[in-house]
């Protein structure tokens, strides 16, 4: 545990690779800032009808298409399976997800996204457009154009590595 907390903190590394995991760092945190800075900003734009947690849902559906498992759904958005039923449940109840028996597996169940969640997404995005205005007017199109392939691509290298950074957390009392 030793040797773990201090490689984890830094002591024994090389300058470089101190400077190297303190970019990676800086890099995140300003990432976490964002999230929850535009998260709040978000939830105020989407109003009565949607949160977040259910945007993001029905944002994934319209983005990556198909139909999936509750199970699923929930290791996609690292979250348990039973807040992701519950979302799952509000959304069913708008009429913006339809949930439907598994035809290959009669207990488990396939959520798809309706005409009505698409709809719903589209109000999202429109409610949305005064603040994505104005952050362009701050930063510029370039500016954004620029981020996109990176954090698109550090985005890739996260889901892609999902899995092992779950098993980075060690089991026990914490």
């Amino acid at each position: 545990m030793r040797i773990r907390l201090s490689a984890e903190l830094g002591m024994g590394l090389s300058k470089n690779r101190k400077q190297e995991e303190g970019i990676t760092f800086r890099v995140l945190n300003e990432i976490g800032i964002i999230d929850q800075l535009s998260r709040a900003r978000f939830e105020r734009v989407l109003g009565d009808d949607l949160n977040v947690s259910q945007f993001s849902v029905l944002n994934h559906f319209v983005r990556v298409g198909g139909k999936k498992s509750p199970s699923r759904l929930a290791r996609i958005f690292q979250v348990t399976k039973a807040a992701m039923t519950y979302s799952l449940g509000k959304l069913e109840t708008k009429g913006y997800v339809k949930i439907v028996p598994d035809p290959k597996d009669g207990r488990g169940k396939i959520v798809g996204i309706t005409a009505a969640g698409r709809k719903a997404h589209a109000r999202a995005i429109k409610a949305t457009e005064e603040p994505r205005k104005k952050m362009m007017r701050a930063l510029s199109q370039t500016k954004l154009k620029k981020m996109l392939p990176v954090l698109e691509e550090l985005r890739e290298y996260l889901d892609r590595e999902r899995e092992e950074y779950d098993n980075l957390i060690e089991p026990g009392p914490h």
